[in-house]
């Protein structure tokens, strides 16, 4: 019995669909998979790639990979962003 996931682009608002019809959360991959013992044309709908936002978005030059999502700024000009556990003056 093969053990092969075919990776879904789920989005959020309907994981409880795709749930229902037999989808499981990989943790580690943090994606939706659907499971080889399952017929796979029931989750068609998400099976294909993402659709790309029909929202402006600026590149930064031409050629390079566009981003997408959303980008929020701080309200303190001295705010300084870190990615780490513990803050850079530490």
């Amino acid at each position: 019995m093969s053990h092969s996931k075919t990776y879904l682009n789920v989005p959020y608002a309907e994981k409880d669909a795709a749930k229902t019809l037999g989808a499981k959360w990989d943790a580690g991959k943090k994606k939706w998979y659907a499971p080889s013992s399952i017929d796979a044309s029931l989750f068609e709908k998400w099976n294909r790639e993402p659709a790309h936002s029909t929202t402006k978005t600026k590149s930064i030059a031409a050629g390079k990979k566009m981003l997408s999502g959303t980008v929020t700024y701080a309200k303190d000009k001295n705010f300084i962003a870190y990615s780490e556990e513990l803050p850079p003056w530490n």
